[in-house]
């Protein structure tokens, strides 16, 4: 496959410390990258083309692919003028902050290939989960637990520089741990299991950081299946503990992957045998970075091989998660 040239939309931590190495991993081209800071546009693409102009990144002639990761409130603003531009676009998770602006992105989608950016999907980890589900070596899947948490006060920065930490700016982010963490989840078990969420209930909590938003919160549900689902996420949670857990649950065997949610590569995965409590080890790619396989997937997509989660579907879950914070 010849490499796609990519564009990116948002310089920040996400796309410096993971999009750009991703995109140079699978083996692709950075050719322009786009920030309203200037300096993090110059240090993501210092030898290609870095602006501030949107319009001057969708007309460069090298770009056949744009990768949006900028704050949530400005997804659909972004992506509307990429899908008019013709370009495919993969957009960060979640969609949107809120529903209205998620439904006007999936709309002004609808010409062009496009995809939510949820990386999780492609954990080498989690690949091997939905293959053993899928081979049914679980027997009757039952049950699916995640714990997905970190630690992140007001003024948190990923190096410790001053950083605009706007996922705690319930106008741009649309909520806290709630809507950025339990989307990676609420995506994750329709991906592992083939069956997606259709009833989800939410509990919210303000108990340690003194910002507006949610640091924790609890999800349960159910999917269409009949598979019970819970999750605790959490902002609230300190680095050095336990915080990143993914179980599922079948009448044959559990799969236990440990401290593979989240961007990075590696963790564990382990098989527990219901008739005799043996734990197995399971292999997996333990280098590949979960932004990698994101990449090689969608820039594949971009030469014709499909990608397999409509942005429908994606909207289907997004509203389902906001309607169940609603009520709460």
């Amino acid at each position: 496959m010849d490499p796609v040239g990519w564009g990116v939309v948002g310089c920040g931590w996400v796309a410096r410390d993971h999009v750009a190495p991703a995109i140079r991993a699978a083996g692709h081209r950075l050719v322009a990258a786009c920030d309203r800071d200037p300096a993090a546009a110059g240090g993501l693409a210092p030898e290609r083309l870095a602006t501030a102009d949107l319009y001057e990144l969708l007309d460069h002639p090298e770009v056949e692919a744009v990768h949006v990761a900028t704050p949530n409130d400005t997804h659909a603003d972004v992506v509307v003028a990429v899908a008019k531009a013709g370009l495919p676009v993969l957009c960060e998770k979640p969609l949107a902050a809120d529903v209205p602006d998620a439904r006007r992105l999936v709309d002004a989608a609808g010409g062009v290939l496009a995809g939510a950016a949820f990386d999780q999907r492609f954990h080498p980890a989690h690949r091997r989960i939905a293959d053993l589900v899928a081979a049914g070596d679980l027997g009757t899947v039952t049950a699916v637990r995640i714990v997905y948490g970190c630690w992140l006060p007001p003024r948190w920065s990923p190096d410790g520089r001053p950083h605009d930490n706007w996922r705690v700016d319930e106008a741009r982010s649309g909520g806290g741990a709630l809507v950025d963490l339990a989307p990676h989840g609420v995506d994750l078990v329709g991906v592992l299991l083939g069956d997606d969420l259709t009833e989800l209930t939410v509990r919210t909590q303000r108990r340690v950081h003194p910002y507006r938003v949610d640091d924790g919160a609890l999800v349960a549900g159910v999917t269409g299946g009949g598979v019970l689902v819970q999750a605790h996420v959490s902002f609230n949670t300190a680095d050095p503990l336990p915080r990143r857990r993914l179980e599922v649950v079948g009448t044959a065997a559990q799969l236990v992957a440990v401290d593979t949610l989240g961007q990075s590569a590696g963790g564990t995965l382990t098989r527990l045998d219901a008739a005799t409590g043996a734990a197995t080890e399971v292999p997996f790619d333990a280098a590949e970075s979960p932004f990698t396989g994101q990449v090689r997937a969608f820039s594949a997509a971009v030469r014709g091989a499909g990608w397999p989660w409509p942005l429908a579907r994606d909207l289907r879950l997004h509203e389902l998660l906001h309607t169940a914070a609603e009520r709460s």
